[in-house]
């Protein structure tokens, strides 16, 4: 006869699939397993069985409609059902989300038709565990606002979850309230980039007039110089990819400046020589494809990965990143090409290798060219915290038209506005000034400048959420 470990005994193994923990006698996991799993409509049963709760809900208990509660989201293909079945397989509970709009989903998800089993109810925590695994469902599908629409007895529990009540509403001629989950993907990509900055650089004797800028004139000459480090994890795992991103931010940030590059110094770290030269063969091709050449620099071997490159450039009138002012319009040109870079999925978008070197200067000279009155390169911030760095440097805060902003089509509208893109340069001048002449890159007016700080999101409805809630970097105007 069988025994388990603690020395009881065990039953006969059954013919089919055995539960390991019942197996090893592991009493105590087995009696704090949940007693259900969330997971999302596979087949058509599982929908149907979802369907058929809500109707026994809404209609037939609660009577808030007649016949059946279906509608428009439930055919949109693009709408997510999620369902909690019992142990034994059973649909105890569901709720749908998706895109609120028909067109392009812009970010903007709705939760709603949450139903659980009356025998489900109670303290269990169906409800509770679908609204959880809802939140992390649209924002893992990229979401920047998800509202529900629920009734009102039930506003308590998701305040107790997290969510925020809107405004009182009526849906079938019920009292509902509309909630919104506070989404802070943005906001938490400045505080984790860029929040440190004020702090840590104010002892610095810099030069005023240019707090801020991608780059910073040279004292008595025409020369900017611009300095950028690429993370050294990238650097260990990827280095022809970071020698080609070394060159690109830097070459990026002259252009913000109005200003064309004359040449470029790098600082090379490796643990051996092979994978010296895998990082210079990467910031080699980069530079070759921009048409700049490599001053110098220096190569130490032997040590932790590093790259830092250091980019000189030329003009007479720099174009400050803080010469905004409130009313002006908020213009986004990008190069909408390529795709996310591989193993950088929804952080690094990349166009600039897929360019020829006539493109590539084409987009680098338009803010030379187009002149406004203030420019900045979107950085590791993402385009709302770039915005907001432009706009802290400006002395005033920005709201950005999300239906607006030029966007692959490939790439969620969470992604989009927190990757790094190859180009992307956000201005800011009078609402009826000329698009940049950026060649391959897309252009478009999605925003403007505004009295206060932070950056708000405008969604088609005319509800702003909030982006940034105050000052980036907090180093002041420019």
């Amino acid at each position: 006869m069988a025994v388990y470990l603690d020395g009881s005994a065990a039953p006969p193994v059954a013919d089919g699939p055995v539960d390991i923990l019942a197996l090893l006698g592991d009493h105590s996991t087995l009696a704090r397993r949940p007693s259900f799993h969330i997971e999302q409509a596979a087949d058509a049963a599982e929908l149907t069985s979802y369907r058929r709760l809500r109707t026994e809900t809404f209609v037939h208990e609660q009577g808030l409609f007649s016949g059946d509660d279906l509608d428009d989201r439930d055919a949109d293909a693009r709408t997510v059902v999620l369902v909690t079945r019992a142990t034994d397989g059973t649909v105890i509970g569901g709720v749908r989300l998706g895109p609120v709009d028909d067109g392009p989903d812009l970010g903007w998800w709705q939760g709603g038709r949450l139903v659980v089993a009356p025998k489900a109810r109670g303290p269990r925590g169906v409800g509770a565990a679908l609204v959880r695994a809802a939140c992390a469902r649209a924002e893992a599908e990229g979401a920047l606002r998800f509202d529900a629409t629920v009734q009102a007895r039930n506003e308590v529990l998701f305040r107790r979850l997290g969510w925020q009540s809107v405004r009182a509403t009526e849906v079938a001629g019920t009292p509902h309230v509309l909630m919104r989950w506070p989404i802070d993907r943005t906001a938490a990509q400045v505080a984790a980039t860029k929040a440190a900055l004020g702090p840590l650089l104010a002892a610095l004797p810099a030069p005023p007039g240019y707090v801020g800028d991608d780059g910073a004139p040279v004292p008595g000459t025409d020369v900017i110089a611009a300095c950028d480090a690429i993370v050294p994890s990238m650097v260990e795992r990827d280095p022809e990819w970071a020698g080609w991103c070394a060159v690109l931010v830097n070459v990026n940030d002259l252009a913000a400046m109005g200003a064309s590059p004359v040449g470029l110094l790098d600082a090379v770290g490796a643990r051996d020589a092979a994978h010296a030269a895998l990082i210079l063969a990467g910031l080699t091709r980069a530079a070759q494809a921009y048409g700049v050449p490599v001053l110098g620099g220096h190569t130490q071997l032997g040590v932790p990965a590093a790259l830092s490159v250091t980019a000189l450039g030329r003009t007479d009138r720099p174009v400050p990143g803080g010469g905004g002012r409130p009313g002006h319009a908020v213009r986004l040109t990008a190069d909408l090409g390529g795709g996310w870079r591989a193993g950088y999925r929804g952080r690094q978008w990349d166009s600039t290798t897929r360019r020829r070197t006539d493109e590539l200067r084409t987009m680098t000279r338009a803010v030379a060219v187009g002149r406004p009155a203030a420019a900045k390169d979107v950085s590791m911030a993402g385009i709302a915290g770039t915005l907001g760095m432009l706009a802290e440097a400006s002395g005033c805060g920005a709201v950005l038209d999300v239906a607006a902003v030029p966007r692959p089509a490939g790439a969620s509208m969470g992604d989009w506005l927190t990757c790094f893109p190859g180009f992307g340069m956000l201005t800011a001048d009078e609402p009826d000034a000329a698009p940049l002449p950026a060649g391959p890159a897309t252009g478009a007016l999605c925003g403007e400048l505004t009295a206060g700080q932070g950056v708000g999101l405008r969604w088609p409805d005319g509800e702003i959420t909030e982006a940034v809630t105050s000052t980036v970097t907090g180093m002041g105007t420019a």
